[in-house]
């Protein structure tokens, strides 16, 4: 019978391996890729997983959406909007008026850590809500309307 290692577990110790780096580094705000895990310690995607899913169990990361695994620091806040709504909020608090030009999607996806797909994405849901108009390739988008305020408490 040949030696293999028993993959029962596996992912266990690569979750504590994990949050052995996230408590080494307190300024790192992301989890490493799926792909990075997966090349260091030599797993499966679905080991990988699992080990995230471990992560999350126990409130060490948290995914997001359009993004890498964010780390969950205990008193830290931070904002879990949706990428659109923090997009939108953009144009109360630069003071942008109806028909002044937004920022492109490069420009967004800078300014937010995403990919420019995603901020894409985001983009087209303020333009279907009516709040932002233009876009296309090499068009700039201007603001449309100014959403309304939500109520905070």
């Amino acid at each position: 019978m040949s030696q293999q290692a028993n993959p029962r577990g596996t992912f266990l110790k690569i979750a504590d391996s994990i949050k052995r780096q996230i408590e080494d580094n307190p300024d790192m705000a992301e989890l490493p890729s799926l792909a990075e895990v997966m090349r260091d310690h030599k797993v499966s995607r679905g080991v990988a997983l699992r080990a995230f899913g471990v992560l999350r169990q126990e409130g060490v990361a948290e995914p997001v959406p359009g993004e890498r695994w964010r780390v969950v620091r205990a008193g830290a806040r931070a904002d879990r909007r949706p990428l659109d709504q923090r997009m939108a909020e953009i144009i109360t608090t630069e003071g942008l008026v109806v028909g002044e030009a937004f920022p492109s999607a490069s420009a967004l996806a800078e300014r937010f850590g995403v990919s420019r797909p995603t901020a894409t994405k985001a983009l087209e849901k303020l333009e279907a809500a009516g709040v932002l108009a233009g876009g296309g390739q090499g068009k700039v988008r201007t603001v449309r309307a100014v959403p309304a305020r939500e109520g905070r408490s």
